[in-house]
């Protein structure tokens, strides 16, 4: 039996995936430039619309030059610490640190020089290694995903200002939701990030969905677009709704419950929790709404247009709603609109 090309595990790379070249080109060929006239995007989008995947194909892109190191860091640990041991473990990289007489003893990270004095300061420490690089034609990628504002983000963001200021070759690629990356931005010490490229995420082309499950399942050009317009080129759905499809022997039809079910259970809840109740009291609005149009919605909700705009931005800047088309909104999310309907509590819920 072949092995079923969809992937329900977020993050990991997918077998059959819809490639977002453009974009992705984008980033490589600006940290390629010499020189580079970025050294840092930021990419988001909405929970499930592929951006830890985006960020892993771009990594694999870089692995293909021999002069870059790549970097993977967790924000919610001592990035400062956990990258000076990342690039210390590269048995190419600790014999140049050693030759430059760059002593990590102090942090306990094992790269000790006889005769050298320890460094104690973290900064001063990657400074060095970086110059140390640089020398040997190196460039380091750092990717962080899913960042949040923590204190050791916030302290590493300053330190990566300042090795881009030293023009150390050092490139940085952040994914993140809406609010986490713009909580981040608003940190009054870190205003450099606000120039930072961003790069959002945007539901995948209906037609190039509805080409790849025409080629995987056998599909007549009419039941292939069916099926790529219930995911609404949202990424996550794309692969539950082909996973499911596959194991139900290419009948996408009999895969919907199923489809229903592990968005919601794996998605809709997160994303649901994760908004405000003036959110929720929108959605609720929109959901009831058989146009989408704004009048409509404030009608229904009896709000004015000055409660209705920021609650409305701000999902559009999230991805949970497309703006585009002016006085309307629409759900980006595939069947988001029945979730709404069966979990909004109309007793509670007030803007």
């Amino acid at each position: 039996m072949k092995k079923n090309p969809y992937s329900l595990t977020f993050g990991k790379e997918p077998l059959e995936t819809i490639d977002r070249t453009v974009q992705k080109s984008e980033v490589i060929e600006t940290f390629l430039d010499e020189p580079a006239s970025q050294q840092i995007f930021m990419i988001t989008g909405v929970r499930g619309c592929g951006k830890t995947v985006f960020m892993t194909e771009i990594e694999k892109e870089f692995l293909k030059h021999d002069e870059w190191i790549i970097a993977e860091l967790n924000s919610s640990q001592d990035l400062m610490m956990d990258l000076a041991a990342s690039l210390s473990s590269e048995d190419y990289l600790a014999r140049i640190f050693q030759q430059a007489s760059i002593n990590l003893s102090f942090f306990g990270i094992g790269l000790e020089v006889k005769g050298g004095v320890p460094i104690t300061n973290m900064q001063v420490a990657i400074s060095k290694m970086l110059e140390s690089m640089k020398k040997h034609k190196k460039k380091l990628l750092i990717c962080i995903d899913e960042v949040t504002s923590t204190e050791y983000m916030r302290a590493f963001a300053g330190a990566f200002q300042i090795f881009v200021r030293q023009d150390l070759p050092v490139y940085l690629l952040m994914t993140g939701l809406y609010e986490n990356i713009n909580n981040l931005q608003n940190e009054k010490n870190l205003t450099f990030l606000y120039r930072a490229p961003k790069i959002e995420l945007k539901p995948l082309n209906i037609g190039t969905i509805a080409e790849s499950y025409k080629r995987k399942f056998s599909l007549n050009d009419e039941d292939a677009l069916k099926m790529a317009k219930l995911t609404k080129g949202y990424s996550l759905a794309f692969q539950v709704l082909g996973y499911y499809t596959w194991n139900n022997d290419g009948k996408y039809a009999e895969a919907i419950s199923e489809y229903r079910q592990y968005l919601e259970d794996y998605s809709y809840e997160k994303i649901w929790a994760e908004m405000s109740a003036g959110d929720r009291k929108l959605a609720y609005g929109l959901a009831n709404s058989k146009t989408g149009k704004a009048k409509e919605i404030k009608d229904f909700l009896a709000i004015s247009n000055n409660e209705y705009t920021p609650y409305r931005d701000r999902l559009v800047k999230r991805g949970i709603l497309d703006g585009s088309e002016h006085g309307y909104i629409k759900f980006t999310l595939p069947l988001f609109e029945e979730y709404v309907l069966r979990n909004y509590d109309t007793g509670r819920e007030e803007i």
